[in-house]
C-alpha cells in the first residue's frame, strides 16, 4: 500500500503529529487510524488488559495450590521481575518501530519476513484466546457473583446460556470499538483508574477483615500439590518444581502489554509514549498486584483450608471475610474491570489483524485491512476478532487447553523480535528510538528473556496442562509447513526502513523497502 495515496487521519498536536506521520511514512504506511491517544491512554490500554483484578484473582490457585503463602510474598515479585525484563526489550524495539503491527512488524524488520510471519500467527492466536478467556471469565463472574443479586440462579444456567452471554459481551465490546477510538479511550482510561481504586479498596478491606495478621505466611513455602491444594497440581515431592509452577500465576497475569504497541498508530508521540506505556503497565500492575495478592494471603483464615478450595479459593475467601453488601459492591467493581479488560483485548487484537492484513498476511486481507472513513477504525478486523474469540469458546473440551496454550503463544511472540534483535543490534539495526538501553544491556536482557520463555514453555506444558504441548508443537509444525509450501513466495512482508532506501532531506525514506526478496 502506498503511503502517499491515503489521506491523513491524524488529529493531534501539530509538532508531534508531523513527526509521528513522518516516522510512519518512513516505514511505508499512511496515517489511516485516528491518532489521539495520550501517553496515559496508551498505558491504560495495556494496564486494562493485564488487569490484576482478572488474573490476580481468577488464577490465585495456581500459586497457593503450589507453594502456599510464599506464592504471593516471594514468587509473585520474581515472576513480575521476569516480565519486566521481557518488557524492557519490547520497549527498546517499540521505540524504534512504533507501528500497529507491533511484534510482527518488529520481527519482520529484524529477522526477515518468515520470522515476522511466524511471530504474527503466534501473537494473533494468543490474543484471540486471551480475549475469549477474559470474556468467558466476565460471564462466569457475573452470573456467579452479580447474578444472584438480581435473581439469577447460576445452577439453572447451561452451556447455551454461556454462549449467549459471551456473545452479548463480545458484541457490546465490538460495537464500542466500531464507533471510534474516542469511546474506547475514555473507557480504558476509566478502567485504569477503576482497577487502581478497586484493588486498593479490596486490599485495605482484606487487611481490616483478616482474622490474623501473620505476615510470615508470605515467606513460608508449603507443598500444596495434590489433594492438599484442591487437585490444581498433581501430587509432587519436588519443591523446586512447585516453585516453578507457582510462577504461572504472576506470568499468566502479566500478559497483554503488547497492546501499547498495537495502538502505536493511534498514540501521539508514539516513539516515546509506547515504550513508557509498556513499562509502566508492567511495573505498576506488578507492584499494586503484589500488595493486593499479599493481602489475600494474609486474610485467609487458614492457608491449608484456602489451598484445599482449589479454583474456588477467592470466592471462598470473599465469603469468609467480606460476605455482606460491601463485598457485593467489590464484586461489581471486579466484574466491570474484567469487562473493560475484554474491551481493551478486542482493541488490541483488531489492530493486530488490521496491521497483518495491511501487508497481505491473512486470508481476505483486502477486506480486513479496510478502515472506516467515518470512524477511522478497522471495522472488519474488529468484528472478526469478536467472531473468532466466540468461536474458540464453543468446543468446551478443547477450550481449557487452548487458553493455556495462548499464554505460551503470547510469550513466544514477545521474544521472537527480541531474539532477532540480539543478532542485528548495531549491524542492520542501527536506527534506535528515543528509548534506548544500549547494545550491552539489550543483548544481555535478550538472552535472559529467551531462556526464560523457554523455561516458561516447559513449565506451561506440565500436567495437567500437558495437552498444551501438543497444541504448541502442532501449531509450530503447521506454520513451518505452510510457510515452505508456498506462503514464502506469496507473502512479501511489510514495507520497512532500510539502509539502502532513498531518503528525503528530512532523512526519512521516500520509497518503501520490502522485507525479504
Amino acid at each position: 500500500m502506498s503511503a502517499k495515496n491515503t489521506p491523513s487521519a491524524t488529529n493531534a498536536s501539530a509538532p508531534h503529529a508531523s513527526e509521528d506521520e513522518k516516522l510512519l511514512h518512513s516505514m511505508g504506511y499512511a496515517q489511516e487510524l485516528l491518532r489521539r491517544m495520550s501517553g496515559f491512554s496508551n498505558f491504560a490500554i495495556s494496564f486494562s488488559i493485564i488487569c490484576i483484578l482478572a488474573g490476580g484473582i481468577t488464577s490465585l490457585q495456581l500459586g497457593t495450590s503450589a507453594v502456599g503463602g510464599a506464592a504471593a510474598g516471594i514468587v509473585w515479585p520474581i515472576g513480575v521481575g521476569f516480565c519486566f525484563l521481557v518488557a524492557l526489550c519490547m520497549a527498546q524495539i517499540a521505540s524504534a518501530f512504533p507501528t500497529a503491527g507491533g511484534l510482527y512488524h518488529w520481527s519482520s524488520i529484524l529477522g526477515g519476513k518468515g520470522w515476522g510471519w511466524s511471530t504474527a500467527w503466534f501473537n494473533l492466536g494468543g490474543l484471540i484466546f486471551v480475549t475469549a478467556a477474559v470474556d468467558v471469565g466476565v460471564y462466569s463472574l457475573f452470573v456467579n457473583f452479580v447474578g444472584p443479586m438480581i435473581g439469577i440462579d447460576p445452577a439453572k444456567l447451561t452451556v447455551t446460556h454461556q454462549i449467549i452471554g459471551v456473545s452479548a459481551i463480545l458484541i457490546s465490546q465490538a460495537t464500542l470499538n466500531h464507533f471510534g477510538i474516542r469511546a474506547v479511550t475514555l473507557l480504558t482510561d476509566f478502567s485504569g483508574y477503576l482497577i487502581f481504586v478497586v484493588a486498593i479498596v479490596l486490599t485495605i478491606a482484606m487487611l481490616i477483615a483478616a482474622p490474623t495478621h501473620d505476615f510470615s505466611r508470605l515467606f513460608t513455602f508449603s507443598n500444596m500439590s495434590g489433594d492438599s491444594g484442591g487437585g490444581v497440581w498433581p501430587e509432587s515431592t519436588g519443591g523446586f518444581t512447585m516453585f516453578l509452577l507457582a510462577l504461572m500465576w504472576p506470568i499468566y497475569t502479566i500478559t497483554g502489554y503488547d497492546a501499547s504497541a498495537h495502538t502505536s498508530e493511534e498514540t501521539v508521540d508514539a516513539a516515546r509514549n509506547v515504550p513508557k506505556g509498556i513499562l509502566r503497565s508492567v511495573y505498576l500492575s506488578g507492584l499494586f498486584g503484589w500488595v493486593m495478592v499479599s493481602a489475600f494471603v494474609i486474610a485467609l483464615p487458614s492457608i491449608a483450608d484456602g489451598a484445599k478450595q482449589g479454583g474456588n479459593i477467592f470466592p471462598w475467601l470473599m465469603e469468609q471475610v467480606l460476605p455482606g453488601t460491601f463485598g457485593k459492591i467489590l464484586w461489581i467493581g471486579i466484574v466491570v474491570s474484567n469487562f473493560l479488560c475484554g474491551l481493551a483485548c478486542v482493541t488490541s487484537t483488531s489492530r493486530m489483524i488490521y496491521a497483518f492484513a495491511r501487508d497481505g498476511g491473512l486470508p481476505a486481507s483486502s477486506a480486513l485491512r479496510k478502515v472506516s472513513s467515518k470512524w477511522k477504525t478497522p471495522v472488519a478486523a474488529i468484528w472478526t476478532t469478536a467472531a473468532l474469540a466466540l468461536a474458540s469458546t464453543l468446543y468446551a473440551p478443547a477450550y481449557s487447553t487452548l487458553t493455556t496454550a495462548c499464554v505460551i503463544f503470547l510469550y513466544i511472540s514477545y521474544v521472537m523480535p527480541t531474539a532477532a534483535g540480539f543478532f542485528t543490534f548495531g549491524k542492520s539495526w542501527t536506527k534506535m528510538g528515543p528509548f534506548n538501553i544500549g547494545a550491552t544491556a539489550f543483548k544481555a536482557l535478550a538472552v535472559v528473556s529467551v531462556l526464560g520463555v523457554a523455561l516458561l514453555v516447559w513449565i506451561g506444558v506440565q500436567p495437567p496442562n500437558d495437552k498444551a504441548l501438543t497444541v504448541t508443537l502442532v501449531t509450530t509444525g503447521l506454520l513451518v509447513a505452510t510457510w515452505w509450501l508456498g506462503v514464502r513466495k506469496s507473502f512479501r512482508g511489510p514495507p520497512v526502513m532500510s539502509a539502502t532506501a532513498t531518503t528525503s532531506k528530512s532523512g526519512f525514506s521516500t520509497e518503501p523497502q520490502f522485507v525479504g526478496k
